[in-house]
């Protein structure tokens, strides 16, 4: 244990514009390629991890250190890992939480997820906010191999051959292949998950990626939930009878999903209330006529803030997403709800014509914040009022 302290196995961090960061290998040996983006949340690195959304992304954590409260077995927001690596600055020796099972180190072994640590992370996410999100790779070596060029290079090429998340559709990749009913509410300290016994409302919920938390806050709202496939027709929907339809979070292109897009326009002319999350929000918005683009760096963090345009209000969001909805292709019956104030980015829609709209952020955020979890209640007053 001391040698390995002391004399940690090597990894490496190469860009597809040819950057390397040296570093110690934390996870799993061997090699991951994905677009690389920062995220600026102090906490969550384990949500982070879980979430389908970050399918064929390495995640670079802007604060310095990672896994100080280790890893809890309850605090997943999906089956794995789906982010494709991780970046970190320092990985703590020891990990105190009195919830933890394991440290992070240790689930990244578990899990095969390639990781490395003690990097200049700052100068990263200053190289991509400058040159924007680009792909790269991480190499892992076992425990006494000698880093090389040979090494380098090929992780430089690696990077540089992955393919472009602009045209990928991953939420097929990402979802369920079966439906499911989902019951499950809220965690509580002292208690636990809860189970919805004694719903008031239907809803039907597309994964194309979801986190757990999101179904679990429809649960806690009175909602049983029917979670079906992202590729499921809107015929399938209209023969479960829902009271709402919710679109949820997931990673890639949306353009490509024109699967989802087609679906998402019928049940929203039908007039049942639809509700859309991060990827759900992209694809409302292109199933109502709108357009969407490729962002230079994507929001990712837990402190953006957004503009409430109907009350004013404005709200600390969490956001995980490289594509955005181009305001000025909104058509007449979709307007703007929400902006960003780092850059000023469209953040929400709603139909004036239908009882649909969207948010681009996660407005479950777990672990936070909370500030946006009045759309859940939206959302159920929609319902409430069909």
């Amino acid at each position: 244990m001391l040698t390995d302290l002391l004399h940690p196995p090597q990894a490496i961090l190469a860009l597809a514009d040819g950057t390397v960061f040296r570093g110690q290998s934390i996870g799993a040996t061997g090699q991951t390629v994905g677009e690389v983006v920062f995220n600026t949340s102090l906490t969550g690195y384990q949500e982070i991890l879980t979430d389908p959304s970050y399918c064929k992304q390495i995640v670079t954590l802007t604060y310095p250190h990672i896994g100080s409260y280790g890893v809890a077995e309850e605090d997943v927001e999906s089956s794995k890992v789906f982010a494709a690596g991780l970046v970190i600055k320092d990985l703590p020796i020891r990990a105190s939480n009195f919830r933890a099972g394991k440290t992070l180190d240790a689930y990244l072994r578990e899990q095969g997820t390639v990781a490395i640590a003690g990097l200049d992370t700052r100068r990263l996410t200053r190289v991509l906010r400058t040159k924007g999100a680009q792909n790269g790779a991480i190499l892992a070596l076992p425990a006494g191999e000698t880093l090389t060029q040979v090494h380098i290079d090929a992780a430089v090429a690696a990077a540089k051959a992955a393919p472009s998340m602009a045209g990928l559709d991953l939420a097929k990749v990402v979802s369920r292949t079966e439906n499911e009913t989902w019951t499950q509410t809220e965690w509580k300290l002292g208690s636990g998950y809860g189970t919805q016994a004694a719903p008031k409302f239907h809803v039907v919920a597309y994964d194309f990626g979801a986190k757990n938390n999101i179904l679990r806050m429809l649960a806690e709202r009175g909602c049983k939930i029917t979670v079906v496939p992202a590729q499921t027709p809107a015929s399938a929907v209209f023969d479960l009878e829902p009271d709402g339809v919710f679109l949820s979070n997931g990673p890639g292109d949306p353009e490509p999903c024109d699967y989802a897009i087609k679906a998402t326009a019928q049940l929203v002319e039908s007039g049942i209330p639809v509700f859309g999350i991060c990827l759900g929000h992209q694809i409302l918005a292109l199933a109502s006529g709108a357009k969407t683009f490729k962002m230079k760096f994507g929001h990712h963090g837990a402190n953006h803030p957004v503009k409430d345009l109907d009350s004013g209000r404005v709200g600390i969001t969490s956001q995980n997403h490289g594509f955005a909805v181009d305001p000025e292709t909104l058509p007449a019956n979709l307007r703007a709800t929400h902006v960003s104030l780092f850059d000023g980015t469209l953040q929400g829609i709603a139909r004036t014509d239908k009882p649909a709209f969207s948010f681009q952020g996660h407005p479950e955020a777990s672990p936070g914040p909370h500030d946006i979890a009045y759309l859940f209640d939206r959302f159920i007053g929609l319902m409430s009022k069909a």
